[in-house]
């Protein structure tokens, strides 16, 4: 088996540190188990969200979040194990992304289920084409670019986990005390364990933080099991439940949002390699990435899904563990590949309470930003680089607070930027590092 991964069997490494490492199973499946927990229901949500808009409910909304389960299963293990060029042979999880809310959203709006379906395929194609001339393209991403990026996801996802320790957004209980006492003690429990502990309690801190929340939320009545008793015990994925309509209206927006998602992920990729193992990125580890960005969304369109991208906050859990191993994400993968086939699993996973969450993933946010922090503060900044971080947040940041600021921009542009501070960061980023140039000593530096 480990000859089919490519192993070789005198040679294997048991540090879980490692990226080629192979702790012992007992190890590795909750070291695993706690890099799907953080990520479970985010992976759901964007696909009840945009199900809502469509009007689509029932089983077929069934259908869709079990295919979102799988989906994402496949993704994660290949970018763990590539074929070919596909996959970056890091421990990167993927998942329905975030990312493209608004342009999902605005699509299902305008084209329905099978012109966003459509849409995406096309995208998914583009992005995996870009994939395959990163190497010439990197010299638009420096690390001032990626840093800066890395930076504005890890500020961008801190009032959602704030948000989810509140009981999540839309939540009857939202604010109540009940909610910020359980995210709090999970908090806690993560940081005592990582702090002042060594060993399996150290590395597993997530897990068992997520753990001790969810025995306590049983008792004070906020897990409800109705959905573990309806789901069924096993059930394939079907391709083409909905039909696939190809809208130029559509595609257009899409295509961009591709653009931008490369970008996020060469940010991602740079900080997993950065936090977890104090190195750059290799144009390998990159472009492989990408490619897999792109062809698991062509994937997730056959079945039913919605673009699939690396997991901003499992990065952040990796730069907190410092475990590096793809084999531990790999283990993930297939509890991820189980959940899309037996939808028991994953609708008891779905019970965890939003608070339970939101305290763990308060730590993995945290993380990401600091990542940022480092990775443009490996050397002095200089007033150059000053201009584009300081510029880059002020609009990634500032612009997404205000509401109504975009209502008098045209649609197109309010699909690409209204929603995400992560996009207008990244295309300012990149646009002012290409149009100020770098002084003579400051290119010197750099070299």
């Amino acid at each position: 088996m480990l000859k089919l991964l490519g192993y070789n069997e005198k040679e294997i490494s048991r540090s879980k540190y490692e990226v080629d490492g192979i702790p012992p199973l007992g190890e590795a499946i909750p070291l695993g188990l706690q890099h799907i927990f953080a990520m479970f229901a985010s992976n759901i949500a964007v696909g009840i969200i945009v199900a809502g808009v469509a009007g689509i409910s029932g089983s077929d909304l069934t259908i869709m979040i079990q295919c979102a389960m799988f989906i994402a299963g496949i993704a994660t293990l290949n970018q763990c194990y590539p074929l070919w060029r596909c996959g970056g042979k890091l421990p990167i999880v993927m998942g329905t992304s975030f990312g493209f809310l608004p342009t999902n959203i605005a699509i299902a709006s305008g084209y329905g289920i099978s012109g966003l379906l459509g849409a995406t395929l096309v995208g998914g194609i583009f992005g995996a084409v870009l994939g395959f001339f990163l190497k010439p393209l990197r010299k638009f991403f420096p690390t001032i670019v990626t840093g800066t990026v890395v930076l504005t996801i890890g500020l961008s996802l801190l009032p959602t986990g704030i948000t989810s320790m509140a009981g999540g957004s839309g939540s009857p209980t939202f604010g109540s005390p009940k909610n910020w006492i359980v995210g709090i003690i999970v908090l806690f429990v993560v940081l005592a364990l990582n702090q002042f502990t060594k060993g399996f309690t150290k590395t597993s801190s997530i897990l068992l933080g997520i753990i001790v929340g969810y025995i306590i939320c049983i008792p004070l009545g906020m897990v409800n099991f109705d959905a573990v008793k309806e789901a069924s015990w096993f059930a394939l994925p079907k391709p083409f439940h909905f039909p696939i309509e190809f809208k130029w209206g559509a595609i257009a927006p899409m295509l961009i949002m591709f653009i931008v998602t490369t970008v996020e992920t060469v940010g991602d990729v740079s900080a997993i390699t950065m936090g977890g193992a104090g190195r750059e990125a290799t144009d390998r580890e990159l472009s492989g990435s990408i490619i897999n960005n792109g062809l698991s969304s062509v994937f997730a369109a056959i079945f039913n899904g919605l673009p699939t991208t690396s997991f901003s906050q499992n990065v952040g859990m990796i730069a907190f563990t410092k475990i590096m191993s793809r084999f531990v994400v790999a283990i993930g993968a297939i509890f991820l590949l189980l959940a899309g086939l037996i939808p028991k699993l994953g609708a008891l996973v779905s019970t965890i309470p939003s608070s339970v969450i939101g305290g763990a993933c308060l730590v993995i946010f945290s993380q990401i930003t600091l990542t940022g922090i480092g990775m443009l503060t490996s050397k002095p900044l200089t007033d150059r680089d000053k201009v584009i971080i300081g510029l880059s947040l002020a609009f990634g940041i500032g612009l997404t607070q205000v509401q109504g600021a975009m209502d008098n921009f045209p649609q197109f542009l309010k699909l690409i930027f209204g929603g995400s501070g992560i996009v207008i960061a990244c295309v300012i980023a990149i646009i002012l590092n290409i149009a100020i140039p770098q002084k003579e000593d400051e290119v010197e530096e750099s070299a």
